[in-house]
Protein backbone atom coordinates (compact mmCIF):
# COMPACT_ATOMS: atom_id res chain seq x y z
CA UNK A 1 0.00 0.00 0.00
CA UNK A 2 0.95 3.63 -0.61
CA UNK A 3 2.89 5.02 2.69
CA UNK A 4 0.84 7.60 4.66
CA UNK A 5 2.87 10.94 5.97
CA UNK A 6 1.04 12.74 8.29
CA UNK A 7 1.44 16.90 7.32
CA UNK A 8 4.79 17.75 7.00
CA UNK A 9 6.15 14.53 9.08
CA UNK A 10 7.73 13.34 5.69
CA UNK A 11 10.43 15.58 5.30
CA UNK A 12 10.65 15.37 9.31
CA UNK A 13 11.06 11.63 8.92
CA UNK A 14 13.77 12.33 5.80
CA UNK A 15 16.08 14.29 7.55
CA UNK A 16 16.70 12.02 10.11
CA UNK A 17 17.23 9.39 7.69
CA UNK A 18 13.91 7.28 8.45
CA UNK A 19 11.63 8.09 5.30
CA UNK A 20 11.47 4.55 3.82
CA UNK A 21 9.86 1.53 5.58
CA UNK A 22 13.10 -0.92 5.50
CA UNK A 23 15.18 2.01 7.17
CA UNK A 24 12.27 2.02 9.79
CA UNK A 25 11.83 -1.91 10.36
CA UNK A 26 15.76 -1.87 10.64
CA UNK A 27 15.86 0.28 13.45
CA UNK A 28 17.73 -0.90 16.50
CA UNK A 29 17.29 0.83 19.45
CA UNK A 30 15.80 -0.80 22.93
CA UNK A 31 12.02 -1.39 22.67
CA UNK A 32 9.57 0.90 24.80
CA UNK A 33 7.39 -1.79 25.28
CA UNK A 34 8.87 -5.88 24.68
CA UNK A 35 7.46 -7.36 21.84
CA UNK A 36 4.27 -9.11 22.48
CA UNK A 37 4.09 -12.38 20.75
CA UNK A 38 0.54 -13.64 19.81
CA UNK A 39 -2.26 -14.48 17.09
CA UNK A 40 0.84 -16.09 15.44
CA UNK A 41 3.14 -12.90 15.07
CA UNK A 42 4.57 -10.35 16.98
CA UNK A 43 4.50 -6.38 17.97
CA UNK A 44 6.09 -4.09 19.92
CA UNK A 45 6.88 -0.34 20.40
CA UNK A 46 10.09 1.52 20.35
CA UNK A 47 9.98 5.15 21.44
CA UNK A 48 12.31 7.92 19.49
CA UNK A 49 13.22 12.14 19.90
CA UNK A 50 13.11 13.80 16.24
CA UNK A 51 14.98 16.32 15.14
CA UNK A 52 13.10 18.63 13.73
CA UNK A 53 13.24 22.30 13.04
CA UNK A 54 10.76 23.54 16.60
CA UNK A 55 14.21 20.95 18.48
CA UNK A 56 13.20 17.03 19.87
CA UNK A 57 9.92 15.69 18.89
CA UNK A 58 9.12 12.32 20.27
CA UNK A 59 7.11 9.72 18.22
CA UNK A 60 6.22 6.38 19.08
CA UNK A 61 6.78 3.77 16.54
CA UNK A 62 5.05 0.48 16.76
CA UNK A 63 6.23 -2.56 14.44
CA UNK A 64 4.59 -5.64 14.06
CA UNK A 65 4.69 -8.74 11.83
CA UNK A 66 1.71 -11.37 11.22
CA UNK A 67 -0.38 -9.72 13.59
CA UNK A 68 -3.70 -9.91 12.80
CA UNK A 69 -7.19 -9.23 13.11
CA UNK A 70 -9.62 -11.04 11.65
CA UNK A 71 -12.44 -8.51 9.78
CA UNK A 72 -15.81 -8.93 7.46
CA UNK A 73 -13.96 -8.12 4.12
CA UNK A 74 -10.91 -10.35 5.44
CA UNK A 75 -12.16 -12.77 7.52
CA UNK A 76 -9.43 -15.90 6.54
CA UNK A 77 -6.37 -14.25 6.58
CA UNK A 78 -7.00 -10.85 8.29
CA UNK A 79 -5.82 -7.42 8.22
CA UNK A 80 -2.61 -6.08 10.49
CA UNK A 81 -3.64 -4.45 13.64
CA UNK A 82 -2.04 -1.50 13.44
CA UNK A 83 -3.82 -0.71 10.08
CA UNK A 84 -7.32 -0.67 11.58
CA UNK A 85 -5.87 1.21 14.59
CA UNK A 86 -4.53 3.51 11.63
CA UNK A 87 -7.80 3.59 10.14
CA UNK A 88 -9.54 4.71 13.25
CA UNK A 89 -7.45 7.32 13.97
CA UNK A 90 -8.23 9.12 10.58
CA UNK A 91 -11.74 8.58 11.15
CA UNK A 92 -11.70 10.06 14.71
CA UNK A 93 -9.69 13.15 13.28
CA UNK A 94 -11.99 13.45 10.37
CA UNK A 95 -14.83 14.31 12.75
CA UNK A 96 -12.56 16.29 15.11
CA UNK A 97 -12.26 13.60 18.27
CA UNK A 98 -9.16 14.44 19.86
CA UNK A 99 -7.01 11.41 19.62
CA UNK A 100 -3.27 10.70 18.66
CA UNK A 101 -1.75 12.62 15.71
CA UNK A 102 -0.81 9.90 13.13
CA UNK A 103 3.16 10.45 11.77
CA UNK A 104 3.56 7.56 9.39
CA UNK A 105 2.00 4.10 8.53
CA UNK A 106 2.43 1.27 5.82
CA UNK A 107 2.00 -2.32 5.32
CA UNK A 108 3.55 -4.75 3.35
CA UNK A 109 4.09 -8.25 2.50
CA UNK A 110 7.41 -9.14 2.64
CA UNK A 111 8.32 -12.82 1.71
CA UNK A 112 4.88 -13.78 2.43
CA UNK A 113 4.95 -12.01 6.21
CA UNK A 114 2.63 -9.40 6.67
CA UNK A 115 4.46 -6.31 8.40
CA UNK A 116 2.86 -2.77 9.13
CA UNK A 117 4.28 0.27 11.01
CA UNK A 118 2.53 2.69 12.48
CA UNK A 119 3.73 6.12 13.90
CA UNK A 120 2.29 8.65 16.58
CA UNK A 121 2.94 11.59 17.77
CA UNK A 122 4.20 11.59 21.83
CA UNK A 123 1.49 13.09 23.82
CA UNK A 124 3.76 15.64 25.53
CA UNK A 125 2.57 17.16 28.88
CA UNK A 126 -0.30 14.40 29.38
CA UNK A 127 -1.24 11.68 31.59
CA UNK A 128 -3.47 8.84 31.67
CA UNK A 129 -6.74 8.97 33.77
CA UNK A 130 -5.12 6.38 35.80
CA UNK A 131 -2.08 8.42 37.03
CA UNK A 132 -1.34 8.53 40.90
CA UNK A 133 -1.20 12.21 39.99
CA UNK A 134 -5.11 12.20 39.44
CA UNK A 135 -5.63 11.36 43.37
CA UNK A 136 -6.75 13.55 46.05
CA UNK A 137 -3.75 16.27 47.44
CA UNK A 138 -1.46 15.05 44.65
CA UNK A 139 -1.15 18.95 43.47
CA UNK A 140 -2.10 18.44 40.02
CA UNK A 141 -5.88 19.37 40.54
CA UNK A 142 -6.01 22.53 42.60
CA UNK A 143 -9.30 22.91 43.43
CA UNK A 144 -13.03 21.09 42.83
CA UNK A 145 -13.74 23.54 40.10
CA UNK A 146 -10.71 22.53 38.62
CA UNK A 147 -11.66 19.02 38.66
CA UNK A 148 -15.35 19.67 37.90
CA UNK A 149 -13.28 20.89 34.47
CA UNK A 150 -11.62 17.91 34.10
CA UNK A 151 -14.81 15.70 34.27
CA UNK A 152 -16.64 18.14 32.07
CA UNK A 153 -13.69 17.63 28.72
CA UNK A 154 -14.23 14.21 29.61
CA UNK A 155 -17.78 14.12 29.37
CA UNK A 156 -17.65 16.43 26.38
CA UNK A 157 -15.12 14.14 24.46
CA UNK A 158 -17.12 10.83 24.86
CA UNK A 159 -19.90 12.68 24.39
CA UNK A 160 -18.74 14.17 20.78
CA UNK A 161 -17.13 9.98 20.26
CA UNK A 162 -20.75 8.93 20.66
CA UNK A 163 -22.37 11.11 18.50
CA UNK A 164 -20.75 9.82 15.52
CA UNK A 165 -21.80 6.06 16.64
CA UNK A 166 -17.62 5.50 17.33
CA UNK A 167 -17.69 2.52 19.96
CA UNK A 168 -14.21 2.63 22.26
CA UNK A 169 -15.01 -1.41 23.11
CA UNK A 170 -11.91 -0.53 25.76
CA UNK A 171 -12.58 2.54 27.63
CA UNK A 172 -10.33 2.13 30.52
CA UNK A 173 -8.76 5.07 32.56
CA UNK A 174 -5.63 4.00 30.77
CA UNK A 175 -6.92 5.05 27.43
CA UNK A 176 -7.68 8.98 28.32
CA UNK A 177 -4.97 11.32 28.44
CA UNK A 178 -5.39 14.58 29.62
CA UNK A 179 -3.84 17.85 30.01
CA UNK A 180 -4.13 21.21 32.08
CA UNK A 181 -4.50 23.93 29.69
CA UNK A 182 -4.68 27.17 32.10
CA UNK A 183 -7.88 26.75 34.35
CA UNK A 184 -9.60 24.02 31.18
CA UNK A 185 -7.97 20.44 30.66
CA UNK A 186 -7.30 18.85 27.26
CA UNK A 187 -8.35 15.43 26.60
CA UNK A 188 -7.25 12.71 24.21
CA UNK A 189 -8.69 9.34 23.67
CA UNK A 190 -6.13 6.51 22.96
CA UNK A 191 -5.63 2.87 21.78
CA UNK A 192 -7.88 2.62 18.70
CA UNK A 193 -7.50 -0.91 17.72
CA UNK A 194 -11.24 -2.02 18.96
CA UNK A 195 -13.13 0.71 18.36
CA UNK A 196 -15.92 0.27 15.98
CA UNK A 197 -18.81 2.25 14.22
CA UNK A 198 -22.59 1.14 15.67
CA UNK A 199 -25.43 1.27 14.18
CA UNK A 200 -27.21 2.44 17.30
CA UNK A 201 -25.80 4.73 19.68
CA UNK A 202 -26.99 3.46 22.15
CA UNK A 203 -25.14 0.38 22.21
CA UNK A 204 -22.02 2.54 22.11
CA UNK A 205 -22.77 4.54 24.97
CA UNK A 206 -23.94 1.86 27.15
CA UNK A 207 -20.68 -0.31 26.29
CA UNK A 208 -17.97 2.30 26.93
CA UNK A 209 -19.84 4.61 29.95
CA UNK A 210 -20.03 0.67 31.43
CA UNK A 211 -16.88 -0.18 30.92
CA UNK A 212 -15.73 3.25 32.20
CA UNK A 213 -18.37 3.35 35.47
CA UNK A 214 -16.84 -0.01 36.18
CA UNK A 215 -13.11 0.76 36.49
CA UNK A 216 -13.43 4.43 38.60
CA UNK A 217 -14.17 2.35 41.33
CA UNK A 218 -11.90 5.07 43.32
CA UNK A 219 -13.77 7.94 42.21
CA UNK A 220 -16.73 8.91 44.46
CA UNK A 221 -20.43 8.86 43.79
CA UNK A 222 -20.15 12.79 43.19
CA UNK A 223 -17.06 12.26 40.85
CA UNK A 224 -19.20 9.72 38.59
CA UNK A 225 -22.20 12.25 38.78
CA UNK A 226 -20.84 15.31 37.38
CA UNK A 227 -19.28 13.56 34.62
CA UNK A 228 -22.29 11.58 33.53
CA UNK A 229 -24.57 15.08 33.30
CA UNK A 230 -21.58 16.81 31.58
CA UNK A 231 -21.71 13.78 28.78
CA UNK A 232 -25.50 13.91 29.02
CA UNK A 233 -25.09 18.17 28.79
CA UNK A 234 -27.82 17.93 31.25
CA UNK A 235 -27.48 20.35 34.99
CA UNK A 236 -30.56 18.10 36.19
CA UNK A 237 -30.69 14.64 35.09
CA UNK A 238 -33.51 14.17 32.69
CA UNK A 239 -35.75 11.01 33.07
CA UNK A 240 -33.99 9.37 30.16
CA UNK A 241 -31.12 10.22 31.70
CA UNK A 242 -32.16 8.34 34.80
CA UNK A 243 -32.99 5.09 33.39
CA UNK A 244 -29.51 5.15 31.38
CA UNK A 245 -27.63 5.48 34.54
CA UNK A 246 -29.83 2.77 36.12
CA UNK A 247 -28.97 0.24 32.73
CA UNK A 248 -25.60 0.99 33.14
CA UNK A 249 -25.80 0.34 37.33
CA UNK A 250 -27.84 -2.79 36.61
CA UNK A 251 -25.11 -4.09 34.08
CA UNK A 252 -22.05 -3.38 37.01
CA UNK A 253 -23.88 -5.17 39.66
CA UNK A 254 -24.68 -8.25 37.03
CA UNK A 255 -20.95 -8.59 36.37
CA UNK A 256 -19.90 -8.54 40.05
CA UNK A 257 -22.30 -11.09 40.73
Amino acid sequence: MTDYYGGGWQKILAANNLESFDALWELKTEWFEAPNIRRGGWSGVIKLDLDTPEGKVGVFIKRQENHLTKTLFNPIKGRPTFEREFQNLLRLKEHKVPTLEPVYFSARNHNGELQAILITKELAGYLPLDSERFLENSGLIRDAAHKNRLLQAIGDTLRKMHLHHFQHNCLYLKHIFVRPVGNDWDVKVIDLEKLKKTIFKRSAVIRDLYTLHRHTTGWSARDQVVLFKSYRQETKLSKTSKNLWKTIEKKILSKRG
